[in-house]
């Protein structure tokens, strides 16, 4: 027997317990947060994929629409719209905000024409990435605020048009957590360095939930997604507390499956009561498949202990398994397409 390194053990389960498949969900699904452009595929993402061949993929395994987070704007918006033709019934673009542009005088009425000639083009929503808080800066060299009072237009115009903003805005709480042994994740940040955001200029992860509240609650007609399960899925009593407290707010369950089916008691309650607030999100691009049939297994078996990544890939996230919800049918079909349907406005 020999030492060897933690990123070298891969220790295979002895237990026996019941096993699932799922090539297809029990209902259609729309997939309210997948990305088809440059934030994940760089910016020769046009040539990387075909549109059609994106779509069969997904309508093999169950997903008839899908919403793409990466219309950015201006010239970018309009590459995607060609790159997307002939799928507007399928795929719903969202659109960013430029936010380098906030200290100009004019920030505002630019904002606003943005967003108003991307819905006439056919924007569905509007993208907020964490980038806002976590990375970019204003002329003061402080970082910005979601809460920050020059997005108004951004959150007013939405709520004007009536459609919604998914907005990401921290990452799992060990991600701002120093990187050591009491770490969860610890081999993740070592993977990825520049994941960790324990950093005493950043804002910390309590401060990012304080902006999220103030952003809510000052905007009660616009409807927020709060992607990543509103971004605390380790905590559900603190989400379940801020969905009974905003009406406006959603969650998606984009890339938490992991953190959820670790607490399959706490989470199958949760998904029952607020099966109206919460959506499908799978945050796959057009050259990563896996997650659908996972977070099929974890929403619709009763299975227990089961890896949430690929079979046959390596895990790139914390080092524990999962366990299935068995949600009732009724449960499924608003997860899987009834609140996308009202969200989007599809008949």
């Amino acid at each position: 027997m020999k030492d060897m390194l933690l990123r070298e053990y891969r220790p295979k389960s002895e237990a026996v317990t019941s096993a699932h498949h799922y090539d297809k969900p029990r209902f259609e699904v729309i997939d309210i947060h997948t990305h088809m452009g440059k934030l994940l595929l760089g910016p020769d993402y046009d040539v990387q994929y075909g549109t059609s061949q994106f779509i069969e993929r997904l309508k093999s395994v169950g997903v008839t629409r899908l919403c793409n987070m990466d219309g950015f704007w201006g010239d970018e918006f309009d590459r995607m719209l060609r790159k997307t033709a002939g799928y507007e019934d399928r795929i719903f673009n969202f659109i960013w905000i430029d936010c380098s542009c906030i200290d100009e005088p004019d920030f505002s009425s630019s904002v606003r024409r943005h967003i108003e000639e991307s819905v006439r083009k056919g924007a569905r929503g509007i993208k907020m990435w964490k980038d806002i808080s976590l990375e970019t800066k204003d002329k003061s060299g402080r970082y910005l605020r979601t809460d920050d009072e020059r997005f108004n237009t951004v959150y007013d115009t939405a709520a004007e048009l009536g459609i919604p903003i998914l907005i990401h805005i921290a990452d799992p709480v060990a991600f701002f957590r120093p990187v050591d042994k009491y770490n969860e994740r610890y081999e993740q940040l070592i993977a990825h360095p520049e994941w960790s955001f324990c950093q005493p200029y950043r804002y910390s992860f309590n401060e990012l939930m304080e902006m999220q509240d103030n952003m809510i609650e000052r905007h009660p007609h616009t409807t927020f997604i709060v992607a990543h399960f509103g971004s605390y899925s380790e905590n559900l009593a603190h989400v379940g507390q801020r969905l009974d407290r905003y009406q406006n707010m959603y969650v998606d369950i984009a890339a938490r499956i992991d953190e959820l089916g670790r607490v399959p008691y706490s989470a199958r309650d949760f998904f029952i009561r607020y099966k109206d607030r919460i959506l499908f999100g799978s945050d796959c691009t057009p050259l990563s498949y896996g997650e659908h049939q996972t977070a099929y297994r974890f929403l619709e078996s009763r299975d227990e202990y089961f890896p949430y990544w690929p079979e046959d890939e390596e895990p790139d996230g914390g080092r524990w398994r999962i366990y299935g919800l068995g949600l009732p049918d009724d449960v499924l079909e608003y997860v899987y397409n009834k609140n996308a349907k009202r969200l989007l406005r599809i008949e």
